[in-house]
């Protein structure tokens, strides 16, 4: 959640961003806000000066005891006892009074930065780096700083037709490339569970390991350690990254135990940080991790959600960095490095998009989405969201660090990406590799599949 001291320090700028993120009623919320912490303060004011005046009174009890001033004695501690009322009815107002205002700033977004570009929806997002034909040798790509419905309009026709080869008939989606090699079973999904919870079969299966490991090994070749946390987490750990209370409808929920079925793995590996101070000569922390995730908001019927598109369970291979607020933007710089190499590897072509602040997420500063794209589909998939939250989510986890030369921690910044979400990923590898003999396996994952071809 935003600091008290940005909202204080910097109360337009915070209302500018909360506007950019199209916030309804941005200036009444944090008037609202203020309002809340001076009712605090006044009365921690109140009760600062009530204790000193108690403890005066308190020393001056035994003094005149000694002088044998009794009744004086009493009425000053009749005193004392209507100052000790005095000062419950305050703590109370101000336990009252900071919940009001924890609750408050639970309700009010992460602002935006300078740079994330103004906009509504996912059409008013920047197209910063196009890739229509990845080469795994070598970075490159276009960089066309267009917005997506600029970039449809210039770039659609200059895709790779991943057909070639494969016959004069149109490609397949990948939903039908399943059934025709028997990879993933989507009926059976339904059977054992409902919609949205795919079996995947023989070398459909393989394929989603070999992906899993593949991701896995590139992170910790890029120096994250891997972590293998719970999927199940407890309320403290949902509100600590911002998924409660803005998300809870889209979590599945245990209510017995009131756990919450994990939608990223982002909650449990930075919730490890939550309540810890660490060394800034430990920064920055790199965690990846293999989970699977559960989403329960994912739709049910239609094009946009048919097959792997859309599930509400999935597997997911997340990075997560706790860094310090001078660093986090090279860290974030790095992690989007880290996703294109993936993306680069895999030969699917991809485009990369800075988020417009409608469309930024509630927890999130500023965010890369990475799409890959469907020639079978005629349309880009979502496979990565790489964000920096600045201190949002480290001011509700209460994770700080302590700069080197200083007693006084401060609060870090979080980060994390996916690198990468497995649905679509299979989806575009099944759908831009079918060729007339089969669906070909990129060169850099064949040593994991075991296999260079699915017949």
């Amino acid at each position: 959640m935003l600091t008290l001291k940005l909202i204080n320090e910097e109360t337009q700028k915070v209302i500018q961003g909360l506007e950019k993120k199209h916030f309804t009623g941005a200036a009444d919320a944090i008037a609202a806000v203020q309002a809340t912490d001076r009712q605090r303060r006044e009365a921690q004011q109140q009760l600062d000066a009530i204790l000193a005046q108690s403890k005066q009174k308190a020393a001056e009890i035994g003094s005149l005891m000694k002088q044998g001033l009794r009744e004086q004695a009493e009425s000053a501690k009749a005193a004392v006892a209507e100052l000790k009322e005095k000062a419950k009815a305050l703590e109370t107002a101000m336990d009252v009074a900071q919940k009001r205002l924890t609750e408050q700033l639970c309700q009010i977004p992460n602002i935006p930065y300078d740079e994330v570009p103004e906009g509504l929806a996912a059409e008013d997002n920047l197209v910063v780096k196009y890739c229509p034909k990845p080469d795994p040798s070598r970075q490159s790509g276009e960089e066309p700083n267009i917005t997506v419905g600029e970039f449809a309009a210039k770039y659609q026709s200059l895709l790779p037709t991943v057909a070639e080869g494969a016959g004069d008939d149109a490609p397949l989606p990948h939903w039908e490339l399943a059934k025709k090699y028997n990879l993933i079973d989507f009926d059976l999904g339904v059977k054992i569970t409902g919609a949205g919870f795919p079996v995947y079969i023989g070398k459909g299966a393989q394929l989603q390991r070999a992906l899993i490991n593949f991701f896995l090994d590139e992170a910790r070749r890029a120096g994250y350690t891997e972590i293998m946390p719970p999927t199940v987490v407890n309320a403290a750990s949902g509100y600590g990254t911002g998924q409660l209370p803005d998300k809870e409808g889209q979590m599945y929920h245990a209510e017995v135990d009131d756990y919450y079925l994990i939608p990223t793995a982002e909650v449990p590996v930075t919730n490890i940080y939550r309540d810890v101070i660490l060394d800034e000569r430990d920064l920055p922390v790199k965690n990846c991790a293999y989970t699977q995730c559960f989403r329960r908001e994912a739709g049910s019927y239609g094009k946009d959600v048919r097959g792997l598109n859309r599930l509400h369970e999935f597997s997911k291979v997340e990075i997560v960095r706790i860094d310090t607020p001078s660093h986090s933007r090279e860290s974030h710089k790095e992690m989007l490095a880290h996703v294109e190499g993936l993306l680069m590897k895999l030969e699917l072509p991809y485009r990369i998009l800075r988020l417009c602040g409608g469309d930024q997420s509630f927890t999130s500063a500023i965010c890369y989405d990475f799409e890959v794209y469907s020639e079978a589909q005629k349309r880009w998939l979502e496979v990565s969201s790489v964000s920096n939250f600045d201190t949002y989510q480290a001011n509700r986890l209460k994770c700080r660090f302590r700069p080197e030369g200083s007693k006084k921690p401060e609060l870090c910044h979080t980060l994390n990406g996916s690198a990468l979400a497995l649905p679509r990923i299979v989806a575009a590898l099944l759908e831009n590799n079918q060729r007339a003999d089969g669906i070909h396996i990129p060169t850099a994952l064949q040593p994991y599949t075991g296999f260079a071809v699915i017949d």
